[in-house]
């Protein structure tokens, strides 16, 4: 087998979120978090969300080879969102649990450990306490 083929995840990932919509079924992926995922941190448990990516739920979806962003609110937010395609480890229908799951992609090295050649780890995250809302103008 040519290491040179794209991978075939993103197209089997469109295709069962297809299957879905078509079939009236409400399209659910489980993602792996880490520091390249942009997701609401609140809802993220044992390093997982799972996201409706329906297109009743989404706006400007888009699904790409590298990774799935769209707009979705939460708690009545609106956030973007962004997924990289190595992080989504499984795609399903929520009404029945019809889908595929899929073997992590191993990321060896987190961006955030590889800022601008910096040799330190990187720092950890704040623990506790309570979330806090930041005006940016």
């Amino acid at each position: 087998m040519n290491a040179n083929l794209p991978s075939t995840k993103p197209y089997l990932v469109r295709a069962i979120h297809q299957w879905c919509c078509d079939n009236g079924f409400t399209p659910y992926i489980a993602v792996l978090v880490d520091s390249r995922t942009r997701v609401p941190r609140e809802h993220v448990r044992d390093g997982q969300i799972v996201l409706n990516v329906g297109y009743d739920a989404t706006g400007q979806l888009d699904i790409a080879n590298d990774g799935i962003s769209f707009q979705a609110r939460f708690a009545g937010v609106a956030r973007d969102i962004w997924v990289p395609m190595g992080n989504v480890s499984a795609i399903y229908a929520r009404e029945n649990g019809a889908g595929m799951a899929f073997e992590p992609e191993s990321t060896t090295t987190d961006t955030t450990e590889l800022e601008a050649g910096s040799d330190r780890p990187p720092e950890p995250p704040p623990s506790g306490g309570r979330a806090r809302l930041q005006r940016i103008k």
